[in-house]
């Protein structure tokens, strides 16, 4: 994934926040290796915001699956879902975490957003990947 790709995907969620009036967002957005592309917080988010949501993607992409499923999953196997992370690293079980699709629905990453509830960050990130004209899947 590009870099200005990641800009724009993030532009759009933080623009989906602020017309839905929710609270300021972090949003981070990996590549399909799961590094880092690019990081942001509003002005007025707490303090580990942005690690919530490297948190969120990182545990999707990971695992290859939407944060929506592993939350669903961590309501099912909770024991599983607490010791994912000593494997692969950070994951945040909760939505809000959605991998990037391009037109052949490949995943090229994943992107977090945290700072409202988990179904508003859920929405900001959807409309973050539609503003760059990709498909995100949140899992089900």
């Amino acid at each position: 994934m590009k870099l200005d790709i990641a800009q724009k995907i993030v532009a759009g969620a933080f623009a989906a926040g602020r017309s839905a009036n929710m609270k300021p967002l972090s949003v981070a957005v990996l590549d399909d290796r799961g590094a880092l592309k690019l990081v942001a917080s509003e002005d007025g988010t707490s303090l580990k915001r942005a690690e919530i949501a490297i948190g969120k993607a990182h545990g999707s992409l990971a695992m290859g699956l939407g944060s929506r499923t592993l939350f669903t999953r961590a309501q099912q196997q909770p024991y599983f879902i607490a010791a994912v992370p000593h494997s692969v690293g950070p994951l945040i079980p909760v939505p809000g975490g959605v991998l990037i699709l391009d037109a052949a629905k490949s995943v090229i990453g994943a992107i977090g957003v945290s700072g409202d509830t988990s179904d508003n960050d859920e929405i900001a990130a959807l409309a973050g990947i539609g503003a760059a004209g990709l498909t995100g899947d949140p899992g089900t």
